[in-house]
C-alpha cells in the first residue's frame, strides 16, 4: 500500500501487442557415476562443517560458506571447473551441447548464458569440435568489440552466442536469436529474465524458447524454488539478491544442502 503510488507496473503483454511469444521450459539433467560421487562428497563436507560451527562462528565463516555453494554450483555445471584432473562426464554439458546440435540443424539462433566465464570457455573448445559457429561476450570485452559482436550475430549465420550472466544483463539486442538457454539459474530470477530479453523484445519476429537446464537432486533445484518463491515483483525490486546471499542463517545453508 505504501509503494503504490509510486510504481507502475508494465507487463510485456499489455504493451507490446505484436511481440511473439515467449515458452519456457525447465530441462533437468541427472548426476550419474564420478561427477555424483564429487557432489555428494563436497556436500558432506559442507554439512560437517555447518553442524560444528557454533553461531559465532558461522558468523565469521559466512564468506568461506558462500564460497562453498559457488563450488556446488560449479560441480553441477561441470567438475572440471573445480577439479583440473577430471575427465569425466559432465551430464548437463551433455544435454546442452545436444540441445545445442538440434537447434542447428533446425535453423535456429542461439542465446548461452552462465555466470561462469569458465563453463563458457568449455563450450568454446566444444563447439569448435563440432562444428558450430559461435561468438562469446564477458565482462571483459571492451563496449566496442560487444557492438560488433552483436550486429554480426543479428545478421549473419552463426549459431550460437556464448554471453556471462553479468555481462549480458542488460544493453544488448539480440533479436536475431530465438532459443535462449540458461545454463545455471541465479539466485535471483530477475538477473536471468534481464538476460531473456536480449532476444525477447521489440524486433522480434519468432516465438521465443527459454530453456532452464538444471541438474537434479541439486542444489540447483533448491535454487529454483527459491525463484519461485521471490517472484514478487515487489520483493525484487526492493531487497535484491545480495542481501538475501548475506542474511541466510545456518539453517538456510543445511536446508540448501
Amino acid at each position: 500500500k505504501m509503494i503504490q503510488p509510486f510504481i507502475l507496473r508494465r507487463i510485456k503483454a499489455n504493451v507490446l501487442k505484436d511481440l511473439p511469444n515467449k515458452i519456457e521450459q525447465v530441462n533437468y539433467s541427472r548426476l550419474e557415476s564420478e561427477q555424483r560421487k564429487l557432489y555428494d562428497a563436497y556436500v558432506v563436507k559442507m554439512k560437517k562443517q555447518l553442524a560444528s560451527q557454533s553461531e559465532d562462528e558461522f558468523a565469521k565463516n559466512r564468506i568461506k560458506m558462500l564460497a562453498d555453494l559457488t563450488r556446488l554450483r560449479q560441480i553441477c555445471c561441470d567438475p572440471s571447473l573445480c577439479y583440473e584432473d577430471y575427465h569425466g562426464d559432465s551430464a548437463k554439458l551433455e544435454a546442452c551441447l545436444d540441445l545445442l546440435e538440434n537447434a542447428k540443424e533446425s535453423g535456429h539462433k542461439v542465446l548461452l548464458f552462465s555466470q561462469f566465464t569458465s563453463m563458457l570457455e568449455i563450450f568454446e573448445q566444444e563447439l569448435t569440435k563440432r562444428d558450430i559457429t559461435h561468438y562469446t561476450i564477458v565482462g571483459a570485452t571492451p563496449k566496442e568489440k560487444r557492438i560488433q559482436l552483436v550486429n554480426a550475430f543479428n545478421n549473419d549465420d552463426t549459431n550460437v552466442f556464448l554471453i556471462s550472466l553479468k555481462a549480458g544483463g542488460t544493453g544488448l539486442n539480440l533479436t536475431g536469436a530465438d532459443i535462449v538457454i540458461h545454463y545455471d539459474p541465479w539466485w535471483n530470477i530477475a538477473a536471468q529474465n534481464q538476460a531473456t530479453d536480449r532476444a525477447y523484445r521489440i524486433g522480434q519476429k519468432n516465438v521465443v524458447t527459454v530453456f532452464k537446464l538444471i541438474a537434479k537432486d541439486t542444489i540447483e533445484e533448491k535454487i529454483l524454488k527459491l525463484q519461485e518463491a521471490k517472484k514478487d515483483l515487489a520483493d525484487q525490486i526492493i531487497s535484491g539478491d545480495t542481501n538475501q546471499l548475506m542474511n541466510m542463517t545456518q539453517e538456510d545453508f543445511m536446508e540448501l544442502l
